[in-house]
């Protein structure tokens, strides 16, 4: 046991005591008795990425960069991805799962193969769980990421670990970004839709809005993931993990995504959002605005059919402020406000498109995307 005591000391404490020595017992009857105990012990520590003569310390995610090649440390895990199957060029079937793992300073997704991914699979690796971790270091398809082959370390451990995930605020996010952790707070929730994909399959797709102190985004959830609006409700502060910025092609918005690569879940902290409500004066064409005032004019319901031959409602309104007065056409059900609002009543009309209309005067369309106040 003193040749395992010798390499196990080099180690760094990156695997228990009793993992490393029954590696090392694996080793030995691997190589059929080829090499003693000391040389299993050597191999094992090489393939946990330590060298004979060169200490080995644990890291923080936070020190984690691509030059680092191998690493070695303690993290919580934070979130569990469904394992993948895939064909390898050899004939042979691979497996490969995701999670994101975290210290006291921040993420880091890691990428399972093979047995490791299995554990994903089965249940094994639980969130809230802490981990000794070896692996190496490459760029992914979403950024930075641990790697953790049959020859890694990924062992559960009792060491108590303060987890991190490092939040963007909604203000600071642009198109084409990934790896993306908001804490914000719910504002509206859509209905779950289907549609045909290009296989021949059914997917399904919901939208939640989100806001938090800095701004709010539209996050569209895809098939599983949009399930999870069933357990969501407004006003509840939810944390998203890996997700990505997308602009939409529409109105060129940037919007969040979230699949089967990402996560939600309900937090208990308080997420701080005002709306931000623009003066009447200021709206000009081609942007999204929120605006409070008083009803100032009020149209009819009308009918017409829509080239789909379905039929659809518009009626309008007029809402006014301190600084001018705009007209708002009202699509779809909420055309049917007319009959429940009446002149100086206060509104909130959330999320309304800008556009030229009559007389190329501007004004504000009401859609599905918009969210209208009665005060």
């Amino acid at each position: 046991m003193d040749e395992i005591n010798e390499v196990y000391e080099k180690l760094g404490g990156v695997i228990s005591k009793d993992d490393f020595t029954r590696k090392v017992q694996e080793k030995v009857e691997q190589m059929s008795g080829l090499c003693d105990t000391r040389t299993a012990a050597m191999l094992v520590a090489h393939d946990l990425g330590v060298s004979d003569n060169v200490q080995t310390q644990l890291q923080k995610i936070s020190d984690i960069n691509p030059n680092c090649n191998n690493v070695k440390f303690i993290a919580k895990v934070m979130s569990v991805f469904p394992a993948k199957e895939f064909n390898r060029n050899d004939g042979t079937i691979g497996r490969v799962a995701n999670i994101i793992v975290a210290d006291e300073t921040g993420s880091i997704r890691l990428t399972l193969w093979d047995d490791r991914a299995d554990l994903a699979k089965t249940g094994e690796i639980g969130i809230g769980q802490n981990y000794q971790i070896a692996g190496y270091v490459k760029e992914g398809y979403s950024g930075l990421e641990v790697n953790i082959g049959n020859n890694g370390v990924f062992c559960e451990t009792d060491e108590k670990v303060e987890a991190r995930i490092e939040s963007k605020h909604i203000e600071d996010i642009k198109n084409g970004m990934g790896d993306l952790n908001i804490r914000a707070r719910i504002l509206d929730i859509s209905d779950i839709r289907t549609f045909n994909k290009k296989d021949g399959g059914t997917g399904k797709v919901a939208n939640i809005l989100i806001g938090d102190q800095t701004g709010k985004i539209r996050v569209t959830l895809w098939d599983e993931m949009a399930d999870l609006t069933k357990d969501l409700e407004i006003d509840d502060s939810v944390e998203i993990i890996n997700g990505y910025a997308r602009e939409n092609n529409f109105n060129q918005q940037v919007e969040m995504q979230v699949g089967n690569r990402s996560s939600i879940k309900k937090i208990h902290d308080e997420i701080e959002f005002k709306e931000d409500f623009t003066p009447i004066s200021d709206i000009i064409p081609g942007e999204s605005y929120s605006i409070a005032g008083q009803v100032s004019g009020l149209g009819e319901i009308r009918e017409f059919n829509r080239d789909d031959g379905t039929v659809n409602m518009v009626s309008n309104i007029y809402v006014s402020d301190d600084t001018g007065r705009i007209r708002i056409a009202l699509w779809g059900d909420h055309a049917l406000l007319v009959d429940q609002l009446d002149i100086d009543m206060s509104v909130e009309i959330i999320d309304a498109y800008a556009k030229s209309g009559f007389n190329e005067e501007v004004e504000l369309s009401a859609g599905n995307r918009t969210r209208i106040m009665i005060r």
